[in-house]
């Protein structure tokens, strides 16, 4: 596992083996982060432009923000500039390209919403943060 500097982790997470956290990412309180997830920060990387070999100063940080309670599923990937809900479940495998909304279950390449997550106690549901997706 590789956490860059001025990544931001927060209480009671899991972080597993193998996973890449860049500059820019923020994790909040009570994630699950699978094996080898890798967190992208950059949308265009380059290593050299006209000749000259870039350096921080020509480059931008494009900041990505995990909510809490939120689950990412093993070998995920997790492009730059996005926010992923509160208690949502990103599917094992998948690369997030966008948003993913609070409370929301999102698989694939590119990931796509499958669903709500349904919740114990809601009027409708009777789950409780069950799904048939890997994480």
């Amino acid at each position: 596992m590789e956490i860059q500097k001025n990544a931001r982790i927060g209480n009671n997470c899991k972080i597993s083996t193998h996973t890449f956290i860049c500059e820019g990412v923020t994790i909040e309180d009570d994630v699950f982060v699978g094996h080898n997830v890798s967190f992208i920060n950059d949308k265009y990387p380059k290593a050299a432009m006209d000749g000259e070999l870039l350096t921080d100063n020509d480059w931008n940080v494009i900041p990505t923000l995990v909510k809490r309670g939120a689950s990412i599923g093993t070998g995920s990937t997790i492009l730059c500039g996005i926010t992923i809900g509160e208690n949502s479940l990103v599917g094992a495998g998948s690369v997030v390209t966008k948003d993913v909304p609070d409370n929301s279950i999102v698989a694939g390449v590119p990931a796509k919403f499958i669903r709500k997550i349904k919740r114990e106690g809601d009027k409708n549901e009777s789950a409780v943060f069950r799904s048939e997706i890997a994480v």
